[in-house]
């Protein structure tokens, strides 16, 4: 599966590529947006490598990684502002991921982008769409909701799962 520009009213989800790792080390400099995930920003240098490794894809064949940036409109010049992900494997299940830069946060990018990436798997055949969340990051939830996802009972790795079937 490969990923293709998806519009929503005020963002673009842009396919994935090496060069907007320049723009994207600042929108996602922020220590903060790991407070959830771990970890610690990657610089420039860093976040090109980790774009190229998701480029090349996944090293299983029945695997697909789809990966966008989120480019806002309507600004005196369109700006990046965060990033969604979706790993789709063959049983027509996506895992999905989203991350807006913090001073672009609580503005509902997060729940346009999750929404207009929902609607693209649909349209790919995706039956099932899954998220992992902190069960203390609120907001992380209220995006998940917002794109149609209900928490499960399930707990993996620490973070509650979110799941919604697509088309039923």
């Amino acid at each position: 599966m490969i990923p293709t520009e998806v519009r929503t009213p005020r963002l673009d989800l842009v396919p994935l590529r090496v060069e907007h790792a320049d723009e994207m080390a600042a929108v996602l400099g922020d220590p903060a947006l790991h407070a959830f995930i771990g970890g610690a920003p990657d610089d420039v240098e860093a976040l090109r490598a980790r774009y190229r490794r998701m480029l090349a894809g996944s090293p299983d064949p029945g695997v697909s990684w789809c990966n966008w940036v989120l480019r806002l409109r309507g600004a005196d010049r369109p700006s990046l502002v965060g990033t969604v992900q979706a790993t789709v494997v063959p049983e027509a299940r996506a895992e999905i991921a989203w991350v807006v830069g913090t001073p672009w946060q609580g503005r509902g990018f997060a729940s346009e982008a999750a929404r207009g990436l929902v609607a693209w798997l649909a349209g790919q055949h995706v039956r099932t769409v899954v998220a992992h969340v902190h069960p203390d990051h609120r907001a992380s939830a209220a995006v998940a909701r917002a794109a149609g996802l209900a928490a499960t009972e399930v707990i993996q790795d620490g973070e509650t799962r979110w799941e919604a079937t697509l088309g039923a």
